[in-house]
């Protein structure tokens, strides 16, 4: 029976009917690996966005043409002219895997038990700080760079 309210127990499936925790320490362990997927998460994230910053840095660098036109996002085509670079897929493969596990925290989050919400958020949070709270920093000092240039 699937909780539909959120409780706090030891006893809880997490994504898949095998992983059911009736101890302590397997609560404990699934827990932790919860905290653990969401710190990777924002690590993932945080690579595919400076793959990104890179990217686009090197496109700038070596187009001068493209840095006269004017860039309207909205109607500008999403693969430039058939540039499909190798940073492009790399980028499109890390957000693919990114999302797959977005979806999975967020379906272990419904498993509805209060520890699982508190260990992927607290997770989410801790990979943030690590690795992605000076992402705004690391924008301001590009786009300054490029104004610069």
């Amino acid at each position: 029976m699937m909780h539909m309210t959120f409780y706090w127990s030891r006893y809880v499936t997490i994504l898949i009917d095998s992983w059911r925790t009736s101890t302590w320490l397997g609560y404990f362990l699934s827990l932790l690996a919860c905290l653990i997927v969401g710190i990777f998460y924002q690590y993932l994230e945080d690579l595919r966005v400076r793959l990104k910053l890179l990217a686009a840095s090197a496109s700038k660098k070596s187009s001068s043409a493209d840095a006269l036109q004017i860039q309207v996002p909205l109607l500008r085509s999403s693969v430039a002219a058939g540039k499909l670079s190798a940073a492009r897929v790399a980028g499109a493969a890390l957000f693919g895997v990114n999302s797959a596990i977005g979806y999975m925290l967020m379906l272990a989050v419904m498993s509805f038990n209060g520890g699982v919400l508190v260990a992927v958020c607290l997770g989410l949070a801790i990979g943030y700080l690590v690795f992605r709270s000076g992402d705004e920093e690391a924008i301001v000092l590009e786009d300054n760079a490029c104004a610069c240039a």
